[in-house]
Order: C-alpha cells, then sequence, then structure tokens
C-alpha cells in the first residue's frame, strides 16, 4: 500500500495585509508569498514590524485589513514558533517536550520527545529542570518542543539574541539540521553574519511596509532600496 504524501499547507500567500495597534500603523498594505524550501530571513531595522508580521502569520494575531491564506486547511497544526524568550514549563526538559507532544495526541510521544531532545545535543538534560538551563540551553529546549511536533513551518524570532557565540552556534546547528529534514524556517535575526549563514531570502521590512525581497548574497552585495543600504551599512538603528 502506497502511503500518501501529507498535504503541504505551503505556500502561504500574504494578501494586502494592514495591522492597526493603539492608532498605529505598524504593518501596511504588505504583499507577498513563502514557498516551501528557501529558508526566508525578515531583517529590518528597530519598529519595523517584524516580530508582529511574524505573530500575524503564525495566527497570534488578527490582521485589520487583508488576508493571511496557508494552502492547506488545519495550518495551525502543522507550523509553530519559537519565540526569544521562550515560557517554559516548571518540569523537566524531557517533560517540556512531552506535555507539547501529548497535546497533539502524538503517537509514541516518549520516543519522539527524546529524538527531538538529541537532535538539539541535549539528550544528557533530559532529566533536568527547565527553569536550572543556561539561556543557549533554554532556547535549544523550546526549539526542541517545536521540532518534535514535525512542523512543515517553523517560525523563529530572534532565537539567539543575547546568547553568546557557542550557544548561537548550537542553535544554528540545529536549525540547519531541522531545515535540512525538509521544514521551512522563517527567522527573525538582527545577526547580519547569522542572516548570511542561515537565510536563502530575505524580506526587508521598513516602517511597516516590505521595502525589498531578494536572495541573501544580492540583498548584502547589491541592495535595491536606499534604506536597505542604510541598514546594512549600519545606518538604521537595530532591533
Amino acid at each position: 500500500m502506497t502511503m500518501r504524501a501529507p498535504t503541504s499547507i505551503l505556500p502561504l500567500a500574504v494578501r494586502d495585509l494592514s495591522f492597526v495597534a493603539g492608532g498605529r500603523t505598524i504593518i501596511e498594505h504588505m504583499s507577498f508569498e513563502l514557498a516551501a524550501g528557501p529558508r526566508t530571513v525578515i531583517l529590518g531595522a528597530n519598529g519595523a514590524g517584524k516580530s508582529v508580521l511574524m505573530r500575524l502569520m503564525h495566527g497570534l494575531l488578527r490582521p485589520t485589513a487583508g488576508e493571511i491564506a496557508w494552502s492547506a486547511e488545519h495550518a495551525g497544526r502543522k507550523q509553530a514558533m519559537v519565540f526569544q524568550r521562550p515560557v517554559l514549563l516548571r518540569r523537566s526538559a524531557l517533560a517540556n517536550v512531552l506535555y507539547a507532544l501529548e497535546l497533539a495526541d502524538s503517537p509514541r510521544p516518549g520516543e519522539q520527545a527524546r529524538k527531538a531532545l538529541a537532535d538539539v545535543g541535549l539528550s544528557h538534560l533530559a532529566d533536568r529542570p527547565a527553569r536550572v538551563l543556561s539561556g543557549g540551553e533554554q532556547q535549544r529546549l523550546a526549539i526542541a518542543r517545536a521540532w518534535a511536533l514535525r512542523p512543515q513551518v517553523l517560525f523563529l524570532d530572534e532565537p539567539t539574541a543575547s546568547l553568546d557565540p557557542t550557544a548561537r552556534h548550537a542553535i544554528e546547528t540545529a536549525i540547519d539540521a531541522i531545515h535540512a529534514e525538509g521544514t521551512k524556517i522563517v527567522l527573525i535575526t538582527h545577526n547580519l553574519g547569522q542572516a548570511r549563514r542561515l537565510g536563502d531570502e530575505v524580506l526587508f521590512l521598513h516602517q511597516g511596509r516590505l521595502v525589498e525581497r531578494a536572495p541573501v548574497d544580492r540583498f548584502f552585495t547589491q541592495p535595491a532600496s536606499a534604506e536597505a543600504s542604510a541598514f546594512i551599512k549600519g545606518e538604521l538603528p537595530w532591533v
């Protein structure tokens, strides 16, 4: 009997998207499409709307206008998000991953949880309380918890902010491995070196608008907009 491949939730279409909060327009008439495959990095200066855009795509916020359309129903079960400051349960590292799997009614949750921890190099800390892990270990645990569900799309909002180079390298290695298994990566980062290492294409936001979209190499060597050029040179404020 031939196994049917799971229905893809991609491409994701963002159509004339706007979001207003407190009388301020944060996202304004934004349209683009995200396809399976390329790793997408979202860049922009402080207040550009990056995190709000990601939360809109993930479904945590509702648009003021426009729409976000996945290519399949029940897309929420097939995409996950990791935040800059993950919220962890007062349980062991393993129990944090198990909890997410049990909520999703996943088969063999124990086996899946232990594999996810192994994938991010945390097997030796499975029984340690999550709250006493280092910042880098907590972030890897948050990634393992999301990755255990095998999402088709993984949103990452500055997953290595304020971490030392060793922790940052470990997380980048985990992200590379997840992408290699077929998961679409959508990443916000303020680290331009990381954008080059982990990205295939850039969405560059400025003051709530999508100003430029380009392959990573072209974006950094031949930016098409004055705003992107200023950002790369460090002439716009950092996140």
